[in-house]
C-alpha cells in the first residue's frame, strides 16, 4: 500500500525528510526533520503537569500525538505546547480537520506541512502561532470538506 503522503514529502525540498514513522497501523510518514517531538512523561517533566491531565489531554483530544520509533513510543509535537499547556486553538483546528476524515497522522502531517501561500514561512502551526488562526481554519475547513 503506497502513503498518501509520499509524493508530498519526496517534493518538500526546505524541509529534509527524515527516516519513517508510525502511520495508524502502517510505516508510510516520514518525519519532517524540524518537528521536535516530547514523550508524554517529557511533557509531564516540561510543563510541570500530572500524568493524569497529559492523558487527559490526549484524550480530550486537546493535543494530538503519534507512536513513533521501534519501541512505538507515544510522541506529541512540541510546538502543541506554551508555557501553561496546550495551545488554546489547536483543538478546533482538530475538530475540523478530524470531521472531514483526516487521521491523527495526516492531521499532524497537515499542520507541519510547508504552504508558502500561507502568511507566515512554515506550515498551518507556524501561522497558527503567529495569530493567523482564522485562516488556518478557513483552510482546514477547505482541506476537510
Amino acid at each position: 500500500m503506497s502513503c498518501p503522503w509520499e509524493d508530498t514529502l519526496a517534493a518538500l525540498t526546505s524541509h529534509p525528510v527524515a527516516g519513517p514513522t508510525a502511520c495508524g497501523t502502517l510505516t508510510c510518514v516520514s518525519d519532517v526533520d524540524e518537528i521536535q517531538w516530547w514523550t508524554v512523561p517529557e511533557v509531564v517533566e516540561h510543563l510541570d503537569q500530572p500524568l493524569l491531565t497529559v492523558r487527559r489531554w490526549l484524550e480530550d483530544r486537546e493535543i494530538l500525538g503519534l507512536r513513533r520509533g521501534e519501541s512505538s513510543v507515544l510522541m506529541v509535537p512540541v510546538l502543541f505546547f506554551d508555557d501553561e499547556g496546550p495551545l488554546p486553538h489547536l483543538k478546533g483546528t482538530f475538530t475540523v480537520l478530524a470531521d472531514g476524515g483526516m487521521k491523527d497522522d495526516e492531521i499532524i502531517h497537515w499542520l507541519f506541512e510547508p504552504d508558502p501561500t500561507l502568511p507566515v514561512e512554515g506550515g498551518p502551526i507556524h501561522s497558527m502561532l503567529a495569530g493567523f488562526k482564522t485562516e488556518v481554519r478557513r483552510r482546514a475547513m477547505e482541506t476537510a470538506f
